[in-house]
């Protein structure tokens, strides 16, 4: 659907058409220019303490992983919150997400661990996913060491990292060997299809139709515009969610994510697993990062973090 100027809420609109005039789509070679540039700004911590570790993967190699908490040393165990930042699977890195990682900290008063995961222009398709997974081992391993609980492991993210999320907690139920207590997939990118309503000619500010198809080229390489790709390359693709985590999100009606985010959920409640999403009438994706003094922000940040809250006292998954 082609979006109109009044269709974008009067708060964030002027922001939105700002971005949509500077960068109608995200080209290949502005993903490629973004991709190249990603390390050159590193916003302010918020005043969190920040730590870095680096994990192994099978080859030798590195990932860089952030954690981020309140500075305070936990007197009793705290949730454990494994967090992707987004950008198309292909730019971006953790610390560009220091607004929401903030209202994390903040709302859990927990530990939130950031991956610099594999961008597909390095490697597609699975290696985003073998990095979330190499993560989610290393954080059951490691619970003891960063006194969280083992019972309250939370995996989240916006855009791609939202998809990603979702991604994992699908491989993660099928897998078997972590259980992951809660999923917040945000406004995510969960069907690589592009045939619902709000995909088809979504030319909305920041992201839309033509940007998402670049990125999902990309992304799944030789396997785009195929029949066979994975479920945990594109969960929406996924039919039985039963046995997934709780999962709690909130998504613009204008977003070309919208519908997508919506099945996904639907088929969720369908499958007997407790939902919370928020629609939010003419928002745009990102809309939190290009108006985050709105008041549209600060609501979907309340809704977020009072659920949030609530997810911590009714929602374990005991390690086997």
């Amino acid at each position: 659907m082609k979006i109109s100027t009044e269709q974008i809420h009067p708060e964030i609109r002027e922001q939105g058409e700002q971005f949509r005039q500077g960068l109608p789509y995200f080209s290949l070679d502005i993903i490629k220019q973004m991709y190249a540039a990603r390390n050159d700004v590193v916003p302010d911590s918020r005043g969190l303490q920040v730590k870095t570790v680096y994990l192994t993967r099978s080859d030798g190699s590195k990932l860089r992983v952030l954690i981020y908490s309140d500075g305070d040393t936990p007197t009793s165990p705290v949730p454990g919150i494994l967090w992707f930042h987004g950008g198309g699977y292909a730019m971006g890195q953790p610390e560009d997400e220091i607004a929401m990682i903030e209202q994390l900290v903040l709302a859990s008063r927990g530990i939130i661990f950031a991956p610099d995961y594999t961008l597909s222009l390095q490697a597609p398709y699975p290696a985003s996913l073998n990095d979330a997974y190499l993560s989610l081992l290393w954080l059951k391993d490691d619970i003891s060491n960063y006194n969280l609980r083992s019972n309250q492991i939370i995996v989240g993210g916006c855009s791609s990292g939202g998809g990603l999320a979702a991604a994992l907690s699908l491989y993660a139920r099928d897998k078997g060997e972590v259980n992951i207590a809660l999923q917040m997939p945000i406004y995510s990118m969960l069907d690589d299809r592009m045939v619902t309503e709000s995909m088809k000619d979504n030319d909305a500010p920041v992201w839309g139709e033509r940007s998402n198809k670049n990125a999902w080229d990309i992304y799944l390489d030789h396997q785009f515009n195929s029949s066979n790709v994975p479920i945990y390359a594109a969960p929406n693709r996924a039919e039985d969610l039963s046995n997934m985590p709780p999962a709690l999100s909130f998504v613009g009606t204008i977003d070309p994510f919208y519908d997508e985010t919506v099945q996904y959920f639907e088929k969720l409640k369908k499958a007997g697993i407790w939902t919370n999403l928020l629609e939010i009438q003419g928002a745009f994706h990102c809309f939190d990062i290009s108006a985050p003094e709105s008041q549209l922000t600060k609501s979907a940040f309340k809704f977020l973090s009072g659920n949030l809250k609530f997810a911590l006292d009714n929602f374990f998954a005991e390690q086997d």
